[in-house]
């Protein structure tokens, strides 16, 4: 059995929204997703963020009926773009009839030896005032995710904490206090995949997973024994 994870699918089955605003690479996005797609029925897939160009949970309907062709187990946690993300009660009750689909929001999600924990993150630009009440509910949500594991955390954000001249102190430092090992993140595409930090900082591994930086194929981080269905909360 294996985890794997990919960002950014920024499905739009039932909107037409399309993403060649960063490029050609996007062009049929969604089938060159399906065609690549290598986990089978006992894996399991992070989904850090930008699932969904829907804008409410009716539109995004076709995007979960294309999420439930795909093998494995699918964990989304939320991006900027998620518009249709609504309580958790809500889109837990509307993705059941989908298959093995579950959220990382507020909490962690156990595998054997590990927790997976995140939330979406903020990005605090050079320059600019931080939205700092974003900032900060964005950083407690990922302590509160760190709290609830009970194994060695894995984290998902879909902003990038770190990256070019941006360096997000309030995340960061919450990834420092709990000597997270391994970060993967997204939101980063085209010309802005330049500025990704790839590799060791600060004491975590950072990775970029956005969708085209993959090559829409997504990246295998762990193999494991054993799946059990468990969340935690705090």
């Amino acid at each position: 059995m294996a985890l794997y994870t990919m960002a950014d699918f920024h499905l739009s089955e039932s909107t037409g929204k399309p993403m060649d605003i960063f490029g050609p690479v996007w062009e049929n996005h969604s089938k060159k997703i399906a065609e690549n797609w290598p986990l089978t029925e006992n894996d399991a897939i992070v989904m850090p963020g930008d699932f969904s160009w829907a804008m409410t949970l009716e539109e995004v309907r076709a995007d979960f009926e294309f999420l439930s062709k795909l093998k494995g187990r699918k964990i989304l946690s939320k991006g900027n773009h998620d518009y249709w993300w609504s309580s958790m009660k809500k889109i837990t009750e509307f993705a059941a009839p989908y298959g093995n689909i579950s959220f990382l929001h507020n909490n962690s999600v156990s595998i054997e030896g590990i927790s997976l924990c995140g939330t979406r993150g903020w990005i605090q630009e050079p320059g600019e005032a931080a939205d700092i009440k974003v900032l900060k509910r964005e950083a407690e949500r990922l302590e509160r995710s760190l709290l609830a594991a009970e194994q060695e955390p894995i984290v998902f954000l879909h902003y990038p904490p770190i990256c070019g001249n941006i360096y997000c102190e309030p995340i960061m430092e919450v990834l420092k206090k709990y000597q997270v090992k391994k970060c993967f993140y997204g939101h980063l595409h085209g010309k802005a995949i330049r500025s990704a930090k790839e590799g060791l900082y600060y004491g975590t591994e950072f990775r970029l997973v956005s969708a085209d930086h993959l090559g829409f194929v997504p990246l295998k981080i762990r193999e494991t024994e054993t799946f059990p269905e468990k969340e935690n909360f705090i």
